[in-house]
């Protein structure tokens, strides 16, 4: 039996709309960070988990990001996927 393929659409607390699809996979989370350089420019990444605490392990991880690249500040969202039609 083939697996259903669907729509997830995140909002961000900025309005951003991210959908990612169609997917079969089980994501639940969507999260991005973005990161101003000391040179005053900005880098977005971004990408999806499929539970929250997956989701959490990424604000670990960035803390090390920022040391490394030298990031003058950041922000991490992490928001719920919620399942839209195409």
């Amino acid at each position: 039996m083939a697996r259903k393929r669907r729509y997830l659409t995140a909002t961000l607390p900025d309005g951003y709309v991210k959908t990612i699809g169609p997917t079969a996979d089980p994501f639940t989370h969507y999260w991005r960070i973005v990161a101003t350089l000391a040179d005053g420019k900005t880098e977005v990444f971004w990408g999806h988990a499929k539970s929250l605490a997956e989701a959490r392990k990424t604000r670990v991880s960035v803390v090390e990001a920022a040391r490394k690249r030298g990031w003058a500040n950041y922000t991490i969202d992490i928001v719920e996927l919620v399942e839209t039609a195409p």
